[in-house]
């Protein structure tokens, strides 16, 4: 009859039960955003990591078979840990990685096992192969460094974590252990390891799961400056991002308004489903032709916008003009048949001129554009007055 084995010291059983209680909070913080898969990750590793160590601890199964059967759960549960943090980043390791990785672990520990059995061989296969899968993905994340103090913490967290197998496997040189697993595990030595990976986990566990409420804020925030139909931000995140430029930058900058000739005929006779249609179809164009410095925004309606640094009012014109040519081109129909087209505004700024002065002097190039048959790019320099006045009311102020 199967008699339960006690652990020699019970107190080796509290990093798992701490690990579970994390698991736990990684479902929970994946139920706010099921977007983010790689928190299931975590939690599996968690679950698995805790299933290897009462594998061990209570020798399940018992003779040989546990050296082998423990490393299932201990292998794959550093595979999901280095994967989850790479798909957080919008990285893979490959299935393939995962595969080779995976079998030549579990054939070494074979070998060792029934070949030509040698604990210290397997304590060297299982520390030394963990740290290298988790520094090739170290490795990778690096971009991490460049990114939130989150970002930061988390990686030199998961850097020290993955590290840490390294010295461990150095620290068994030269150490009498004893022939087999059961008496290995009784050791002060094994009691050490166990409790140093219990620690590095939990702490990496607790970098995880602050980046994640980082991460969570970070998504809330920029969901607030975000259109949800054009996916382009809205008048709030076209402010912040505009401003930031403003602030930082004594170089030339233009801005561009443009706007959908005659939308208001396609929601009244297409329907707004199509209207929807043309505005994600022009977000996307507008999103295609801008560089990644530029700030495009939808400041609402039909109404788009774009801030281009480093460019004066000739250049932002030119820019104007390509967007505008290529709608042309772009066999968006409205309900006529005729081809969609859109009217353009461009302001270079004064000096020191606040942004939305500067949009207001834009809207003026706009609103002549409109006046003078629309499907043309006005640039206010250009205007009898220069785009300083009009007699049209100030739709921004």
């Amino acid at each position: 009859m199967w008699q339960p084995i006690l652990p020699a010291n019970p107190a080796i059983l509290i990093g798992p039960g701490v690990i579970v209680i994390m698991a736990i909070g990684f479902v929970g913080a994946w139920t706010f955003d099921r977007r983010r898969s790689h928190l299931l990750l975590f939690a599996g590793a968690c679950l698995l990591f805790a299933i290897g160590v009462c594998s061990q601890v209570f020798a399940l199964p018992r003779g040989r078979a546990n050296a082998v059967v423990s490393t299932i759960p201990y292998a794959l549960a550093v595979q999901m840990v280095g994967e989850a943090l790479l798909r957080r980043s919008g990285l893979r390791a490959g299935w393939w990685f995962h595969a080779a990785a995976f079998a030549g672990m579990l054939g070494l520990i074979w070998y060792f096992t029934y070949v030509e059995p040698a604990l210290l061989a397997r304590v060297y296969v299982q520390n030394l192969g963990f740290g290298l899968i988790l520094l090739l993905a170290a490795l990778r994340l690096t971009v991490l460094l460049r990114g939130s103090i989150a970002d930061k913490i988390l990686f030199w967290t998961f850097f020290i974590f993955a590290a840490h197998f390294i010295p461990r496997t150095l620290l068994t040189a030269g150490v009498d252990l004893p022939r087999t697993a059961a008496a290995f595990a009784r050791t002060p030595f094994w009691f050490a390891l166990h409790l140093s990976l219990s620690f590095f986990g939990v702490a990496l566990a607790l970098a995880v799961l602050g980046a994640t409420a980082f991460d969570l804020i970070d998504s809330l925030e920029k969901e607030g400056e975000t259109d949800p139909l054009t996916k382009l931000p809205n008048r709030r995140g076209f402010d912040r991002g505009a401003l930031a430029i403003f602030d930082g930058d004594e170089g030339p900058i233009s801005v561009i308004l443009a706007d959908i000739d005659n939308f208001k005929n396609v929601n009244d006779q297409l329907g707004h489903a199509a209207g929807d249609e043309v505005l994600q179809a022009f977000a996307g164009l507008l999103r295609s032709s801008v560089r990644k410095a530029d700030v495009l925004g939808r400041l609402g309606g039909e109404e788009f916008a774009i801030v281009v640094p480093g460019a004066r009012g000739d250049q932002a014109h030119a820019l104007a003009e390509r967007i505008r040519q290529t709608l042309a081109s772009a066999h968006l129909r409205g309900p006529d048949g005729q081809a969609l087209s859109a009217s353009f505004g461009v302001a270079e700024r004064h000096r020191r001129e606040p942004l939305w002065d500067l949009i207001g002097r834009a809207d003026k190039s706009l609103y002549a554009a409109k006046r003078a048959g629309r499907n043309r790019a006005l640039i206010a320099s250009l205007l009898p007055d220069g785009g300083g006045n009009d007699d049209r009311p100030e739709m921004f102020f």
